[in-house]
């Protein structure tokens, strides 16, 4: 019962960040697409954890997304005592989620794998094509 309750208000907030992200902050060092990817909330309802991903620019930029959306707290913090109707109102955390650069970059490697693969099969192809042919004599 608990942890739905809990499913409930992190989907509150995900959707609370999300629309303040989009609509309230105009921030010039938020820079790409950032995305809520996770929310986790403590049991007590005091502390919520916000996990943003930043695509489309490079490390630095990602870090000076963070930097601009933890200087708004206080903005996200107004939306979502708005949005939410509880006795407290989640003090909110926000971290990098590095799972989807992981990703990509594992799929990236896994691509350069298989580039690799595919040269050296042609290329031992091309060795024993280059082999004279015996026929055996009769």
């Amino acid at each position: 019962m608990a942890s739905r309750r809990l499913e409930r208000i992190a989907g509150v907030i995900r959707e609370s960040v999300s629309t303040t992200i989009l609509t309230r902050l105009s921030d010039p060092r938020i820079k790409g697409l950032v995305t809520v990817t996770q929310v986790q909330v403590t049991p007590d309802l005091r502390q919520a954890t916000v996990f943003l991903s930043v695509s489309g620019v490079d490390e630095a930029a990602q870090m000076l997304t963070l930097k601009a959306i933890r200087h708004a707290a206080g903005v996200f913090q107004t939306a979502l005592g708005e949005a939410l109707v509880c006795r407290y109102v989640p003090h909110l955390r926000f971290e990098m989620d590095r799972k989807f650069h992981t990703t990509l970059e594992t799929l990236r490697l896994i691509e350069e794998l298989r580039r690799q693969w595919e040269q050296a099969e042609d290329a031992d192809s091309a060795r024993e094509d280059d082999w004279p042919s015996e026929e055996p004599s009769l």
